[in-house]
């Protein structure tokens, strides 16, 4: 299993960036796949999960509810985050995720979010 992760950078605060995760070594449209992020000094918190192709369904913390969008490409394997009225707090790194018998992680990619 492989994730890797792309898009993150600098951004002012009401900017947006679009993260992708490209997956490979699994059955990528049978798998749920999360994004994680983890701010200096914070525990990793749930960001966004998108359900397999049977369901497709979302969820979002409630902290990035109504900002963020979680999608799927299940015919390139990958899965995004398009997040737009970026804060200073979302300043993390962001990690793609995936239960496959057991748990995997991306590298993760790094978003600051500053003036």
């Amino acid at each position: 299993v492989q994730l890797v992760e792309s898009g993150g950078g600098l951004v002012q605060p009401g900017g947006s960036l679009r993260l992708s995760c490209a997956a490979s070594g699994f059955t990528f449209s049978s798998s749920d796949m999360n994004w994680y992020r983890q701010a200096p000094g914070k525990e990793r918190e749930l960001v966004a999960v998108i359900r397999s192709s049977g369901s497709g369904s979302t969820y979002y913390a409630d902290s990035v509810k109504g900002r963020f969008t979680i999608s799927r490409d299940n015919a390139k394997n990958t899965v995004y985050l398009q997040m737009n009225s970026l804060k200073p707090e979302d300043t993390a790194v962001y990690y793609c995720n995936v239960w496959v018998f057991s748990q995997y992680w991306g590298q993760g990619t790094q978003v600051t979010v500053s003036s």
